[in-house]
C-alpha cells in the first residue's frame, strides 16, 4: 500500500519569509523611493548616470532590508557587543592608518577603501539599547553615564576626522535611546537652557566672534566659517556662502507649486552646488514648491510615526529603545539636511533620506529599516 503526500506550491514554501511585514511601513517606503527616483530623474539626467545608479542603490537598499528583517532581535542583540567593538577599532585604525583626503581623514584601506563612521551609525543604538536591557530593572545613575562614554568614545575619533556631520548623526542616534530609556527631564533642561543661552551669545555677539583672528574652542577653522557664512552668508556671496545663497534662492524661487517636473532654472543651470547629493532639496523645492515641501515632509513625519508606533508595541526593552532611536534618527536627517539648504543651519554633510543620492547613506537606510522591519515582525509572532 503506498502512501502519498501532498507536496506544499512554491508560495507556501516561501510565505513564511514574508509573513509579519508591517505594511503600513512598506507603503511609506515605496512612496518616499518613488519621490526619491522621480527627482532623481530630474535633477541628474544630465549628470551621467545618477539615475540609473540610484535606482540599484535603491534595490540594494531593498535587498538588505529584506535580509536584515529575517533576523530576529535577539540575533541584533548579540550583533550589539561585537559591531560597535569592531567600529571602534575601526575608527582607531583610522586615526593611525587613515586614508586622508581634503584634509579630513575619514577613510581606511582594508583590501578596499571604507568609511568606518557609517559602522557606528547602526552600531551606536544596537549597543546603547543592549546596554539598557542588560540594566533593565535596575537602573542607576552610573548606567546613565556609562552609557554616555560609550556614545562619547566613538564621537571623539569623528570629530577628530574631522567630520561634524556624521558625529552629529551618531551621537544623536545614541542620546535617542538614552532618552527613551527615561534619562530624567532635569539632567536634559539644563542642556537645552545651555545650548539656548549659547546660539544667542553667537547670535548677539557674531560681529566679533566671526573677526578671522577669533579662536573658537573646540571647532576647526573651516566649522567656525560654516557658522559665520550661516549668520551673514552675504559677507562672501561667491565664496563660503555661495552654497546656502543659492539653495535658498531655488527654494523661494518654486513658489507654491514650483515651476514644474525638469523646469528647474537654478538646477539645470548649475547654479546649485551638489544639485544631487547635499544641496538635493533645493532642488526638489525648485520644482515642486511648497506643495511639494509638504508632500516629502508629510512623507518623513508617517515614516517616523509609524517607527514609534511599532517601538510602542515591541515585546522587549531592547526592541522598544532601538525601533524608537532608528525612528527619531529620520527626524535627524531630515532636518539637519532641510535645515542647512533653508540656511537655518550650518551646511554639513548629511545626506537626505531617500531623496540624496549615495550607495552608502542608501545601504545604511535600509539596515536600519530591516530592523525596524525586524521589530515589527517579532510583535506579529508575539500576538499570534
Amino acid at each position: 500500500m503506498s502512501v502519498a503526500f501532498d507536496k506544499p506550491s512554491w508560495w507556501q514554501r516561501i510565505k513564511p519569509v514574508f509573513q509579519g511585514f508591517d505594511l503600513p511601513l512598506i507603503c511609506i517606503v515605496v512612496f518616499m523611493c518613488a519621490l526619491g527616483l522621480v527627482n532623481m530623474y530630474s535633477v541628474g539626467f544630465d549628470n551621467g548616470t545618477r539615475f540609473i545608479d540610484q535606482s540599484r542603490n535603491m534595490m540594494l537598499a531593498a535587498l538588505m532590508l529584506f535580509l536584515v528583517a529575517q533576523i530576529p532581535p535577539q540575533k541584533l542583540m548579540a550583533l550589539a557587543v561585537p559591531l560597535y567593538t569592531v567600529g571602534v577599532a575601526l575608527l582607531l585604525a583610522t586615526a593611525v592608518f587613515g586614508i586622508t583626503k581634503k584634509g579630513a581623514t575619514r577613510w581606511l584601506n582594508i583590501g578596499m577603501v571604507i568609511q568606518p563612521s557609517e559602522i557606528m551609525k547602526i552600531a551606536m543604538p544596537l549597543m546603547l539599547a543592549w546596554w539598557f536591557q542588560r540594566r533593565e530593572g535596575q537602573l542607576r545613575g552610573l548606567d546613565f553615564a556609562a552609557a554616555g562614554a560609550l556614545v562619547l568614545l566613538p564621537v571623539a575619533f569623528i570629530l577628530k576626522q574631522p567630520d561634524l556631520g556624521t558625529a552629529m548623526l551618531v551621537m544623536s542616534s545614541g542620546l535617542y535611546v538614552i532618552y527613551f530609556a527615561g534619562l530624567n527631564w532635569r539632567l536634559i533642561l539644563p542642556v537645552l537652557l545651555a545650548g539656548a543661552v549659547g546660539l544667542t551669545l553667537i547670535v548677539s555677539f557674531q560681529t566679533q566672534l566671526c573677526q578671522p583672528e577669533a579662536k573658537w574652542v573646540g571647532l576647526h577653522e573651516y566649522q567656525k566659517n560654516r557658522v559665520c557664512t550661516l549668520l551673514d552668508p552675504t559677507t562672501d556671496p561667491l565664496g563660503k556662502g555661495f552654497h546656502i545663497i543659492q539653495g535658498m534662492i531655488a527654494i523661494g524661487s518654486g513658489g507654491v507649486t514650483g515651476k514644474g517636473f525638469m523646469q528647474g532654472t537654478q538646477t539645470h543651470l548649475e547654479f546649485i552646488p551638489e544639485r544631487t547629493t547635499d544641496f538635493v532639496f533645493a532642488a526638489y523645492a525648485e520644482e515642486h514648491g511648497l506643495a511639494g515641501g509638504i508632500t516629502l515632509m508629510l512623507g518623513f513625519l508617517a515614516l517616523i510615526f509609524r517607527g514609534l508606533v511599532i517601538a510602542s508595541q515591541a515585546p522587549t526593552l531592547f526592541s522598544r529603545l532601538l525601533a524608537g532611536a532608528i525612528s527619531l534618527s529620520f527626524f535627524t536627517y531630515a532636518f539637519v539636511n532641510m535645515g542647512m539648504v533653508s540656511g537655518i543651519r550650518p551646511v554639513v554633510g548629511v545626506p537626505l533620506p531617500f531623496i540624496s543620492y549615495g550607495g552608502t547613506a542608501m545601504v545604511t537606510l535600509g539596515l536600519g529599516l530591516g530592523m525596524l522591519m525586524s521589530i515589527a515582525k517579532s510583535r506579529g509572532l508575539m500576538q499570534r
